[in-house]
């Protein structure tokens, strides 16, 4: 069988207005997906030699397995030819096998696809063409706001790429939250509002978001990940997320009138036994390309100028979709792979047992991976100043922690995922990204949550008193080790120095206490023993 093109589709690609079906000829032209098992274990490197493996979630497999097959069955209802590929029906273990027969037996002149948001599988693709002797054809991929070329043009010359400078250029360009040629509301920027932590009392009576109860087709691939990757992190107890972009526009709308209105305040937020607060939980959706980023912070401007939701909620929203979730794919794409290799702090701890077991006696560790492992999902300060947190003053490899995190959420996809650890939470991009180290101790934990208040460890303490008391907070003990470990590289760092002068409040004494206790943190750990 000979046809002309052959149309890729990635799990990520799950757009209906994808350029990859641009002109496209059922006469003449095929669509081809394919579930695959190494998608789901696979290494991090192209050449397929790291040691080092991402695990995806049970919840994360699910997801993107039953997305991928509803729209499958919304092609096929158009009477568009597609072949499809189900795990368990196939014998293929990766990607490139899939697509090698692919070729093979369509022949085409050349394979189509929208550019893939993981270097690695870009590559493969490309390899497999190679090796078939058919024209690579790569389309823009017209869901994201900022092409490859428009970033490069605004990173032109720059000597440093700051969000803040790129999310202005953004506002500007689109008139988004713009009245004229001034950001609406008279500042471009309310991240000082959008740091709002709850009273002891709490977050009182909350509005979660909408389920989506599973249908023929996501049950039958819940039933089947269970079976298949049954050794694989996480639950599948909560599956409710939405898999089609109808479902996942209800999750929006019912965002955008119940939760929006506190979130600019309470974004930062954190609190026991409750994964969602006020966050839309639909970055997923966002990601597999269910949902258009410009319409979705079009209605939330929306709502901004119906005067149903503040500024500081709807610009606080807007920020993380229009700003870090372009800024950070433009800087994924301009870096790698050596983006992926980046370890300016020398970190080369393990990555602690406790990130898949949530065995810890540290309550905000054990509330954020144990949610994580339970639902696939951990917001944004749940992950930079806890999960990620913790690994920063610890010094776990970040390659190790990168692989951790494109694991277990359900939004993970490296384009959005890599530079946001390397860079925003490790520093390891060597401030590419980062201006200075997200680096706190546990006292900023206990004001943005009641962990502390409900854990034995204490977060002004960064040294035990008496031995054997544990009592002093590991974050603490590691904060202060962290700030002596890299003084000389940021003690006059013109952001960070304020910050490490507070070791000059230390004794000699103190600091090697702490470092003897952060020491005695690090043998526990390696050995697998719970902290």
């Amino acid at each position: 069988m000979k046809i002309n093109n052959l149309i890729m589709i990635l799990g990520d690609q799950l757009d209906r207005h994808s350029s990859a079906l641009d002109d496209f000829d059922a006469r003449c032209d095929q669509i081809f997906m394919a579930e695959v098992r190494e998608e789901s274990a696979h290494s991090l490197d192209a050449g397929g030699t790291s040691a080092t493996t991402s695990w995806s979630h049970k919840t994360r497999t699910a997801l993107f397995f039953s997305a991928m097959r509803h729209f499958a069955a919304e092609l096929e209802a158009k009477n568009l030819p597609v072949r499809y590929l189900r795990l368990g029906e196939h014998a293929y273990i990766g990607l490139a096998q899939a697509l090698d027969a692919a070729l093979a037996e369509f022949k085409p002149a050349r394979l189509i696809c929208v550019k893939p948001g993981d270097y690695r599988v870009r590559a493969l693709l490309m390899a497999s063409c190679a090796r078939a002797q058919v024209e690579y054809c790569e389309r823009l991929d017209r869901h994201f706001i900022c092409s490859d070329a428009e970033f490069q043009d605004w990173s032109r010359g720059r000597k440093e790429f700051r969000l803040e400078h790129f999310y202005r250029h953004l506002r500007k360009q689109h008139g988004m939250l713009m009245d004229g040629a001034k950001p609406s509301g008279g500042e471009w920027n309310y991240d000082k509002e959008n740091r709002g932590s709850f009273a002891a009392s709490g977050p009182g009576s909350l509005v979660k978001p909408l389920a989506f109860a599973p249908d023929a087709i996501t049950q039958s691939v819940l039933e089947m990940v269970q079976h298949e990757f049954a050794e694989h992190p996480g639950s599948l107890a909560h599956f409710d997320w939405p898999v089609t972009p109808e479902q996942a526009e209800a999750a929006l709308q019912e965002f955008i009138a119940l939760r929006l209105c506190a979130f600019g305040e309470y974004q930062d937020a954190m609190w026991m036994n409750e994964p969602y607060l006020y966050h839309s939980r639909i970055s997923a959706a966002l990601n597999m390309k269910l949902l258009d980023p410009r319409k979705v912070c079009q209605q939330v401007e929306a709502s901004y100028r119906a005067g149903r939701v503040s500024i500081a909620a709807a610009e606080g929203f807007i920020r993380q979709v229009l700003g870090w979730r372009e800024f950070v794919r433009g800087l994924y794409w301009m870096h790698m792979p050596a983006y992926l290799e980046d370890n300016a702090l020398a970190a080369l701890e393990p990555l602690p047992a406790l990130y898949w077991n949530a065995n810890t006696s540290m309550r905000c560790l054990q509330q954020t991976v144990q949610q994580t492992l339970d639902f696939g999902y951990a917001h944004h300060i749940q992950r930079l100043m806890v999960t990620g947190l913790f690994a920063l003053l610890l010094g776990v490899d970040p390659k190790q922690l990168h692989a951790w995190y494109l694991s277990v959420y359900v939004d993970a996809v490296e384009w959005a995922e890599l530079p946001n650890t390397i860079g925003m939470s490790q520093y390891a991009d060597n401030g590419l990204m980062a201006s200075k180290p997200y680096c706190a101790s546990g006292k900023y934990i206990e004001r943005m949550s009641n962990y502390c208040s409900n854990c034995s460890y204490r977060p002004e303490l960064a040294v035990d008193s008496t031995v054997g008391a544990q009592r002093a907070c590991p974050f603490t003990t590691l904060y202060w080790d962290f700030l002596q470990r890299h003084q000389q590289k940021f003690s006059k760092h013109p952001r960070a120095a304020l910050q490490w002068r507070s070791l000059t409040r230390l004794s000699a004494e103190k600091i090697e206490a702490i470092q003897l206790q952060a020491q005695t943190l690090r043998t526990a750990l390696r050995a697998g023993q719970k902290i």
